[in-house]
């Protein structure tokens, strides 16, 4: 494959002179850069972020399952919508996303993204007191004043 125009190559392309060849018909600007200039053009090209390299960084991470299940938690409880859709509906799309679109094996990262009914009904429950907590505590450290109208109460009673 050529770097500089993502051209695939044949076989016999592979030598010298079919390399120089190319070089000068399709690339004649880079025919005087020195051999340290497409070094680093072959070193970016196999450090660059791909998608496989992507995956298998994050897939090893073990937190990233529970990171994720937390994130879906959230949005299971901003959805209104009961605390099984997370087995019953997220998994398996994740699941088909990762083997249609990824060609990956969904099993090992399914596996580490807890969504059972009672693991997201559990971590809704620890989002919801860490937020009362702090906005317990922000009340109870910040000044502030309450503007309250005679109207607000019943019977007009101040």
């Amino acid at each position: 494959m050529c770097l500089l125009c993502n051209k695939v190559l044949g076989n016999d392309a592979m030598k010298p002179s079919k390399l120089q060849d190319h070089l000068r018909r399709c690339h004649p600007d880079k025919t005087e850069k020195d051999l340290k200039y497409f070094q680093t053009l072959k070193d970016k090209f196999q450090t660059r972020p791909t998608l496989d390299r992507m995956f298998a960084s994050t897939s090893q991470r073990i937190d990233d399952g529970l990171r994720a299940s937390y994130n879906i938690s959230l949005l299971i409880a901003k959805s209104g919508k009961p605390h099984t859709i997370g087995e019953k509906l997220i998994l398996p799309a994740v699941e088909e996303v990762l083997k249609t679109v990824l060609h990956k094996p969904a099993s090992d990262i399914i596996k580490r993204i807890p969504l059972s009914n009672n693991t997201v009904e559990r971590r809704i429950d620890e989002m919801s007191s860490d937020i009362e907590s702090f906005l317990c505590n922000y009340l109870q450290t910040t000044h502030f004043s309450i503007q309250l109208y005679e109207s607000t109460f019943p019977d007009n009673a101040a």
